[in-house]
């Protein structure tokens, strides 16, 4: 049977690049002697799947700091939940808010479950149960929101999405640190956005936070992701000009998605990426990021 190739990652998550799929493959066409690319902030895994089976002879390393496996290795459970919950809703109207009774059915059953499975995929079970683009990580989090009845009418399939991949979960500065003195290492760099909702992540970041993820830039090859809404670009700009400092995105490739919000509101996606080799940009292997 031929194995699925996923344009989007088949559970929810906030921030995935299903957007950017197209150009992005043809970006990784900048690298042909890259033997490795680690995908510092994996979120969801698309980018690292995407590679993977673009790049089928390299090595991916998905950094999954934010677990996205566990809830793989868990759908069928999922699957079950929302069987269950699927019942429990039926009689209700679509779209529309659930009675508190129904709301405290739900509640109790998935409680027992969590005790029965000691996990509970509650940000799926957010896209079926809460209004759009709302999540909750805990049952604390999800009894305190108003339920709708939106529930999912098939169940989910993640047959073979992370098949290949080398999965990790460290710092990524750790990371980087690790494989950036390897010999045709390509890092993929996609940051929770500055100045944007940074909804299910795990941590939360500062502005030095973000400034500090620049120096993986300096003398690497990349593919870097960030949004017109963090002005990034704009400050390495702003310093390069007027204070002579060094600007990591000089001499990169840039590619933009306009995603319209409603009518009269929108962002631009914005990917970055250069071949440090083309750019005539030679790496120093001695510095380490800390």
């Amino acid at each position: 049977m031929r194995e699925k190739i996923y344009t989007s990652a088949p559970l929810p998550f906030m921030g995935q690049k299903r957007r950017f799929i197209k150009l992005y493959k043809s970006a990784l066409e900048e690298f042909p002697e890259a033997k490795i690319f680690v995908d510092l902030f994996g979120g969801s895994g698309l980018l690292s799947h995407t590679t993977k089976h673009t790049r089928p002879n390299a090595m991916v390393v998905y950094n999954d700091f934010d677990d996205y496996h566990l809830r793989l290795i868990n759908v069928e459970n999922t699957n079950g939940m929302l069987e269950a919950i699927r019942e429990m809703v039926k009689a209700c109207p679509e779209d529309k808010k659930l009675s508190p009774g129904i709301k405290a059915k739900i509640i109790s059953y998935l409680k027992e479950q969590e005790q029965k499975h000691g996990f509970v995929d509650y940000i799926t079970l957010s896209s079926s149960l809460l209004f759009s683009m709302n999540y909750a990580t805990s049952l604390e989090g999800f009894s305190k929101q108003t339920m709708y009845n939106c529930v999912r009418k098939s169940n989910y399939n993640c047959t073979g999405y992370l098949e290949g991949l080398h999965i990790v979960k460290n710092d990524y500065k750790e990371l980087f640190n690790k494989y950036r003195n390897q010999p045709g290492v390509v890092f993929i760099v996609d940051p929770p956005y500055l100045s944007t909702e940074q909804g299910t992540y795990n941590n939360y970041w500062r502005l030095a936070d973000y400034l500090d993820v620049l120096k993986v830039l300096k003398e690497n090859s990349y593919v870097y992701f960030t949004s017109d809404k963090s002005s990034i670009l704009e400050l390495c700009e702003w310093l390069e000009t007027n204070l002579a400092a060094i600007n990591p995105f000089h001499n990169s490739t840039k590619e933009e998605i306009k995603v319209k919000v409603n009518h009269n509101a929108g962002y631009t996606d914005i990917m970055l990426f250069k071949n440090v080799s083309v750019a005539g940009e030679v790496p120093e292997w001695n510095s380490t990021i800390s």
